[in-house]
């Protein structure tokens, strides 16, 4: 284990004071950079006017304010907010959204549908609807059920269509739970929009509610505010962590449409969603994600992420001619490629590359044969090269 005493902008430091880009924005978090200078002076005013209030029965500015500001760069369906405090509770919160909604309205239902490799949590339901069993092993026997279906690409989606109406009548399916255009965990594979969007057309006809899990995509990664926003049908569900507070605080919000939430609200005390944590909503995590919003909609951000994106093409472009490397992909300022040579996920060439990295200064966490960047949008032009420097350097190695 390595102690990091410090961080500002792309940098960690350790006690030692060397420096490592953070080549991954500490899983997907920090987009704004560490101890962003706009984001700690809105916190420190905040936490000297109110720190913790419980938020229920109480409300207070900081989370109306950003209940506002997020409604506004949601897709358009989205109008209500369930707020609580990680990734894994974000999904778990939809799922349990999907099952509730349909037994409110007396059509219960007992099966989630979700994509082979996804991965949306640690809790248990989110552990459930997750498809990589090295996770998730021990645990099997006391999922809820779930069906799977491949994600989509050009060749196969009449055929993951005709699956999919072969499973709606088989089982009475909730909801299903979707990483849109992106799995992370399972090394940022990515998929086909056009697929994805024909899938939740014909889920739209069958009332199954459709959960985008935006907790790695959201704030800007794949080019869009949320991946979403790249795929026609939207969904009726959202949920969103991770960059949500710029890595400076964990919270999560879980979003949903007029319809879902009009299921939910009666006179009837059973219909209404028992769900809560002690930090729901806290004041500090609330003025940071609204310090969040307000740089992602920035000019600066905004040129940071065009700046990333074609940063990542040229050197995608370059990376073709390497014979060691088997294939190439992006989706916004997400840049994924996977090394012609077989590797263990956690395995000892692994191991290798990963020390590698840090030895020449970056933090990269290689996902089997997969090495990816995902980093903050205020890396430097100079700082990009040097990861992408050590990344061909690593080539070598295998």
């Amino acid at each position: 284990m390595l102690a990091i005493v410090k961080a500002k902008g792309s940098l960690l430091y350790d006690e030692d004071g060397n420096g490592y880009i953070d080549g991954i924005a500490s899983w997907y978090t920090c987009m704004y950079g560490h101890c962003n200078p706009f984001i700690l002076e809105k916190v420190h005013r905040q936490m000297q006017q109110l720190d913790q209030v419980v938020f229920s029965g109480f409300t207070h500015e900081p989370a109306v304010k950003l209940s506002e500001e997020l409604i506004k760069i949601l897709p358009n369906n989205q109008e209500k907010l369930f707020f609580s405090d990680n990734g894994s509770t974000s999904t778990e919160i939809g799922i349990k959204m999907a099952f509730q909604y349909h037994f409110n309205k007396g059509n219960k239902r007992n099966v989630m549908l979700a994509f082979e490799d996804g991965f949306h949590g640690d809790t248990f339901g989110a552990m459930s609807v997750s498809g990589l069993s090295v996770y998730n092993g021990p645990f099997e026997d006391f999922f809820i059920d779930v069906e799977r279906i491949p994600v989509p690409n050009k060749e196969n989606s009449e055929a993951i269509i005709a699956q999919l109406e072969s499973k709606l009548k088989k089982h009475k399916i909730a909801g299903f739970i979707y990483e849109p255009l992106v799995q992370g965990a399972a090394a940022m594979k990515m998929y086909d929009a056009e697929g994805l969007d024909a899938i939740l057309r014909v889920l739209k006809k069958h009332d199954v509610l459709t959960i985008a899990d935006e907790v790695m995509t959201g704030f800007g990664k794949t080019g869009t505010n949320f991946a979403s926003d790249q795929i026609e049908t939207k969904p009726d569900i959202i949920c969103l962590s991770k960059a949500l507070t710029a890595g400076l605080m964990p919270m999560a919000i879980t979003s949903c449409t007029q319809d879902v939430y009009n299921a939910f609200y009666s006179d009837e005390l059973a219909k209404g969603l028992f769900h809560g944590h002690t930090y729901t909503a806290n004041p500090l995590a609330c003025t940071a994600a609204l310090a969040g919003i307000e740089l992602l909609r920035s000019d600066e951000i905004q040129k940071n992420i065009v700046r990333i994106i074609d940063s990542h093409k040229a050197f995608g472009t370059k990376m073709e001619s390497y014979p060691k490397v088997l294939n190439i992909r992006q989706c916004g300022v997400i840049f994924a490629l996977d090394l012609n040579v077989h590797m263990e996920r956690y395995g000892s060439l692994r191991d290798k590359l990963f020390n590698h990295f840090m030895d020449n200064g970056v933090f990269l966490r290689p996902l089997g044969n997969t090495i990816y960047i995902l980093a903050p949008y205020v890396i430097s032009d100079v700082e990009l090269k040097k990861v992408y420097r050590v990344i061909e350097s690593a080539l070598e190695l295998i």
